[in-house]
C-alpha cells in the first residue's frame, strides 16, 4: 500500500527490452535507499513494482506485458524521470489517501491553465467507463500523487496544483498530450458499484412485478 505522497523523483538510467517484457533501472534517491531489499515494493508513477536488484543507488525493476499495456511506463525512455514512493509502514502518516499501486487506466492532459501560484490541469480519461468513479471533491491517484478532484464533466476532470506539488513531482514538467497513470479511489469504486448493483436489482424487481401484474390482468 502507498499514501500518494510522492517521496521523490528518479531518473531512468537504462532500459532492457525483451519480448513482452522490460527491465528498467532507476537512480533511487539516496533518502529512499536505507533498508531497500530485493522483493520490496516501490511505486513508479503510481504503479507498484518489485525490486529485482540493488546495486548502490541503481535499482532494477521488471515490467510485464500487462503493465506496459495499461500504464504509461511503457512510454518511458532513458533519461526520463518517474515519481517514486516506498511502500507505507503501519507507523507512517497517511497524508494523502490509501493507494494500492494498481493502475486502472491512463489519461491525456487536454488543457493546462496557469495562474499565479496555481495550475489547473484537465485530463481526458482513456477508458471513459472509469469516469463514473471520478467525483467532484473525491480522491484520485495521478502518476502516484494523491489529489483532490476539481470540476468534472462527462469525459474530463481537473485538479488544482500548488507550487509544492509542481516542484516535488513530475507534474510540473507535463505538457499537453502527455499521458498519466490513473488509480481510482477504491472506496469510491466500491460505493458506486454497490449503488449500481442495488439499483439494477430494484429495476429487475419492478420489471418482474409489472410483468406479473400484466399477466394477472389478462
Amino acid at each position: 500500500m502507498f499514501t500518494g505522497i510522492v517521496q521523490g523523483t528518479a531518473e531512468v538510467l537504462a532500459i532492457e527490452e525483451k519480448p513482452n517484457f522490460r527491465t528498467h533501472i532507476i537512480k533511487m534517491p539516496e533518502a529512499l535507499l536505507p533498508g531497500l531489499e530485493l522483493g520490496a515494493s516501490v511505486s513508479h508513477n503510481g504503479c507498484c513494482l518489485t525490486v529485482t536488484e540493488v546495486n548502490g543507488d541503481r535499482v532494477s525493476f521488471d515490467l510485464v506485458k500487462e503493465t506496459l499495456r495499461i500504464t504509461n511506463l511503457g512510454d518511458l525512455k532513458e533519461g526520463d524521470t518517474v515519481n517514486v514512493e516506498r511502500a507505507a509502514k503501519f507507523s507512517d502518516e497517511i497524508g494523502g489517501h490509501l493507494m494500492s499501486g494498481h493502475i486502472m487506466t491512463t489519461a491525456e492532459i487536454s488543457k493546462i491553465i496557469t495562474s499565479e501560484n496555481n495550475r489547473e490541469i484537465w485530463f481526458k480519461v482513456q477508458d471513459a467507463d472509469q469516469m463514473k468513479y471520478i467525483l467532484h471533491k473525491g480522491f484520485v491517484g495521478i502518476d502516484g500523487i494523491s489529489l483532490t478532484v476539481g470540476e468534472v464533466t462527462k469525459t474530463r476532470f481537473c485538479v488544482h496544483l500548488i507550487p509544492e506539488t509542481l516542484a516535488r513531482t513530475t507534474l510540473g514538467a507535463k505538457r499537453l498530450g502527455h499521458r498519466v497513470n490513473i488509480e481510482i479511489d477504491p472506496h469510491t469504486q466500491a460505493i458506486v458499484e454497490t449503488v449500481e448493483r442495488v439499483l439494477a436489482q430494484r429495476e429487475a424487481s419492478l420489471l418482474l412485478a409489472a410483468a406479473a401484474a400484466e399477466e394477472a390482468a389478462e
